[in-house]
C-alpha cells in the first residue's frame, strides 16, 4: 500500500494515455511494458544496493528530487501547450529508429521519473533498510505485484481513450499536463527543502 501510494497509478494512467495518444495498441502495450520493467528493474538495484550507489556517485536524494523536477515540469509544460512531441508524430512506415523513439517515452518521464521517481526509491531503501533478506525479498516481490497491477491498469485506460474521444483526450492531455508541471514543481521543493533545510525555533 506504501508503494501505491507512492507511484499511485491510477493518477498517472491519464498522463500514460495523454502520452501515448497517437500510438497503436501493440506500441503502447511495449511503452508500458518497457517503463514498468525499467521501473522493476530501478527499484530492486535500489532496494538492494541503494546506499552503495548514491555513495559511489556521489548523489543525494534531494539532488535526485531537483533534477527529477526539471525534468517532469519541462514535459508538463510542453504538454500544457498543447504540443506533440515528434515522437508523436510517427506512422507505421517509420523505421526501426523511429520506432525507438517513440518507445523513448518509457524511459523518460514513464519508468523515470514518474513510477520509479524519488519517492518511489526512497521508499524501497526505507522499506528494506533493515538489512535482512525477508524484508529485501518482501520490498520487490510487492513492488512486481504492483507493477503487473498497474500494466493492466494502462492497458485497458486504451478503452476510456477510444470512448471520449480524440478531442476530449485532447483537453485531458492539457489538464495532465499542468497536474505534471505541478507535480514536478512539487518535486523541486522537496529535493530544495531537502538541500537547504530550514531550521525553525
Amino acid at each position: 500500500m506504501g508503494f501505491f501510494a507512492i507511484m499511485n497509478p491510477i493518477a498517472n494512467t491519464p498522463i500514460f494515455l495523454s502520452l501515448t495518444s497517437q500510438d497503436n495498441t501493440k506500441t503502447t502495450k511495449r511503452i508500458a511494458l518497457r517503463a514498468l520493467l525499467l521501473a522493476f528493474v530501478i527499484v530492486v538495484a535500489f532496494s538492494v544496493l541503494g546506499k552503495v550507489i548514491f555513495d559511489l556517485f556521489g548523489i543525494t536524494l534531494p539532488a535526485f528530487q531537483i533534477t527529477g523536477g526539471f525534468i517532469v515540469l519541462l514535459i508538463g509544460y510542453h504538454m500544457l501547450q498543447g504540443n506533440a512531441s515528434s515522437v508523436h508524430q510517427l506512422n507505421e512506415e517509420d523505421s526501426q529508429e523511429a520506432i525507438d523513439a517513440k518507445l523513448s517515452v518509457a524511459i523518460s518521464p514513464l519508468a523515470m521519473p514518474l513510477l520509479a521517481g524519488p519517492g518511489t526509491i526512497a521508499t524501497a531503501m526505507n522499506f528494506s533498510a533493515g538489512g535482512s533478506l525477508f524484508e529485501m525479498v518482501t520490498t520487490i516481490l510487492a513492488f512486481a505485484v504492483l507493477c503487473v497491477i498497474t500494466y493492466f491498469i494502462f492497458i485497458f485506460g486504451e478503452r476510456f481513450v477510444t470512448f471520449i474521444g480524440a478531442g476530449a483526450l485532447g483537453v485531458i492531455t492539457r489538464m495532465m499536463g499542468l497536474i505534471l508541471a505541478v507535480i514536478g514543481v512539487q518535486m523541486l521543493i522537496e529535493g530544495i527543502h531537502g538541500a537547504f533545510p530550514l531550521h525553525v525555533s
